[in-house]
């Protein structure tokens, strides 16, 4: 059975999506067979990884609402043990629809089983909220990634995380577990990068991730290309801080 990891943050432009469409292909790369499950309504990580959206014909939206097997919602990518579970504008409207469904909060856990022992690693990009599909997410996880930009308001919102992460945990998934927490935006020249990585690290007492994801603008320019930026230019620091990565979180699992 594969390893499902929800990458989560309700605060926007923390590099979420950077990071689970760059992780998920560094995980690829190391040989492992890897699915993205984009479940944000914006669709970042469907086009961070080249896909056109003409191709697609299901998405997470239908697997959700319609009841479409996961397999059909399943496309593969140019990058190596990469796929995707695409998304699309329609998961917005997906939140009312999923209220109206008996076991709601599992409704993602049941869609995606027939499809988990085929991957080693499932990734779901979350959207910027805590709601029903967040809900949905951590529901179907085996663990939590948070990532966490070294900006002033980091640690803002996060008690409101975690409170909904431990209800997750109490009402739906006893197994949830938190896989880290991923430093972003690093600069370390900053004397602000060094306070709130102490003030992470005081919040998160030994959960905090050995690896940091610095600032780079080929990080900022890869998906318009789409593309992961291992791919888009391998020797940018951020492609070898998210190798790092790839490379930290398989060592979890030893």
């Amino acid at each position: 059975m594969g390893k499902v990891m929800a990458i989560a943050n309700q605060k926007g432009g923390v590099g979420k999506t950077t990071t689970t469409v760059n992780l998920a292909a560094a995980l690829g790369a190391s040989g492992k067979r890897t699915l993205l499950i984009d479940v944000d309504p914006q669709g970042n990580s469907t086009s961070g990884v080249g896909v056109d959206r003409r191709r697609i014909k299901s998405t997470v939206y239908e697997m959700l609402i319609d009841h479409v097997p996961a397999a059909q919602t399943i496309l593969g990518t140019e990058f190596e043990n990469l796929y995707i579970m695409p998304s699309s504008m329609d998961l917005a409207g997906a939140e009312l629809e999923l209220v109206q469904q008996e076991e709601r909060e599992e409704t993602l856990k049941k869609a995606i089983l027939p499809v988990k022992d085929k991957f080693d690693y499932m990734l779901i990009d979350c959207p910027p909220s805590l709601g029903m599909i967040t809900t949905n997410a951590l529901t179907a996880a085996d663990t939590i990634l948070v990532p966490i930009q070294c900006e002033y308001y980091a640690l803002e919102g996060l008690s409101q995380l975690m409170n909904t992460v431990r209800r997750v945990k109490r009402q739906y998934n006893a197994h949830l577990e938190l896989e880290g927490v991923l430093l972003t935006m690093y600069d370390g020249r900053l004397n602000l990068t060094q306070q709130v990585v102490e003030e992470v690290k005081k919040y998160f007492p030994k959960k905090v991730l050995a690896t940091v994801i610095p600032r780079s603008v080929r990080l900022s320019e890869a998906p318009s290309f789409g593309m992961p930026v291992t791919y888009f230019d391998k020797n940018n620091r951020g492609a070898v801080a998210y190798r790092q990565l790839a490379e930290e979180i398989l060592s979890h699992e030893v």
